[in-house]
């Protein structure tokens, strides 16, 4: 059991999976604060250094190796602490960093002059800091400190929420997404510490969408078959404005077949491709004049099985002509946060083909649209055009209306 199961709190808005982090060695530099054993009480010095009253002036010698830590001399340690423990004229043995029976995981370097933690701290936790520092002589010096770290409220951490979920399988036009419920202020901190990696390797950008909210895809649609891993690496990394990570998290996953619908709302038809290939083209019936469908590229968000469909929801408040209130409408995959989908509407097979008459959404026969549901997921790509309403950027997964230039401009570091 890791340290940070000692953080897992009931609280609503976070219901937290147990998953496995991956940490981020980091190196940080002694601070200017740092105690050696000589100077700071609180360390202690092994017996061997101390020579008895009866020894020999050649029994006499103490060790030549000098400790010290990046440690304040008083008050907590604040939790983006990488706690470093460093020797000079000696070797470092038997560093060892725990928080009651738990021990935070470190490595001494190639020189065995400097340990470093592979975790940052957590918060309101009391620590041990215990090691043995070597000199040329095998003379030895030990340090042993206690310290507590800064308290933290859940007001005071932001959890981060990964999509895709660990082990989706998703379409080829699924970007990253985190997701802060805490806003993150030091957006080039908290970047540093986001990674995704894939197979076959891909370039690829972060895109902040807001405090909240950041993106990652590559330059082109994902290859079929790529495994991706998500890494926030975050857990006690300065967020900015009194904030800390609240956890690390991370999550694997696969793109599967390239499923991609071109949608052409004046010709009332849509393309379906899978992998380059074309499987059908179906009559659709797309949004009518002032409620014309947005012409871009989107991706499928959610799938739904049977969904209801109020106008409410859109802005259309009852007594009005355009309202309507469906229950149980089949196969619908939603495509914008605005409320676009694409669904069966049995209602307009009249239309489907010929006309537009639907509220914004991309009506076609249940035949058909059930077949369309069998072989999409998450993150296919719905490519429309043939009308004069663009597709917003942050309108669901937007991120392939951006430019590249422009969406790497969009990250904190580049």
């Amino acid at each position: 059991m890791s340290l940070r199961t000692l953080r897992l709190r009931a609280n609503g808005r976070r219901n937290l999976a147990a998953l496995t982090s991956t940490m981020l060695l980091g190196a940080a530099a002694l601070a200017g604060c740092s105690a050696s054993a000589d100077d700071n009480p609180i360390d202690s010095v092994l017996g061997d250094d101390e020579p008895s009253s009866s020894a020999t002036p050649e029994e006499k010698k103490v060790s030549e190796a000098r400790l010290s830590v990046n440690l304040p001399r008083k008050g907590d340690v604040p939790v983006d602490t990488l706690v470093e423990v460093a020797a000079e004229n000696g070797t470092l043995k038997n560093v060892q960093l725990t928080a009651g029976k738990q021990k935070v995981p470190g490595a001494v370097s190639k020189s065995g002059a400097r340990w470093t933690a592979a975790e940052r701290l957590e918060p309101g936790v009391s620590y041990r800091l215990t090691g043995v520092a070597a000199d040329e002589d095998g003379l030895k010096r030990s340090i042993d400190r206690t310290f507590r770290t800064v308290p933290l409220s859940l007001d005071q951490q932001t959890y981060p929420s990964i999509a895709p979920l660990d082990g989706e399988t998703v379409g080829v036009g699924m970007p990253v997404i985190v997701a802060f419920d805490v806003a993150v202020t030091d957006r080039a901190e908290v970047e540093r510490h986001l990674e995704v990696e894939s197979k076959p390797a891909q370039p690829g950008s972060w895109h902040w969408i807001s405090d909240n909210e950041v993106h990652w895809r590559p330059k082109t649609y994902w290859k079929p078959g790529t495994d991706v891993t998500v890494d926030a690496d975050i857990n006690g990394v300065d967020a900015g404005n009194g904030i800390y990570g609240q956890m690390d998290r991370t999550s694997g996953f696969t793109v599967g077949d390239s499923v991609i619908m071109k949608i052409d709302v004046a010709n009332h038809n849509m393309q379906v491709l899978q992998n380059g290939n074309l499987l059908r083209t179906l009559p659709i019936s797309a949004g009518k004049p002032g409620f014309t469908t947005r012409s871009g590229i989107k991706v499928i968000i959610e799938k739904h099985r049977y969904k209801d469909m109020d106008a409410a929801t859109t802005g259309i408040s009852e007594g009005d002509a355009e309202y309507y209130n469906i229950s149980n409408v089949e196969y619908a995959q939603r495509v914008t946060y605005s409320g676009e989908f694409l669904h069966a509407a049995p209602w307009s097979v009249g239309s489907q083909g010929s006309e537009n008459v639907s509220h914004g959404c991309v009506g076609m026969s249940t035949e058909d649209a059930g077949w369309l549901y069998s072989i999409t997921k998450r993150g296919d790509v719905v490519d429309v055009v043939g009308s004069d309403r663009p597709m917003e950027a942050t309108n669901g997964y937007g991120d392939w209306n951006v430019s590249w230039a422009d969406y790497r401009a969009g990250s904190a570091l580049d």
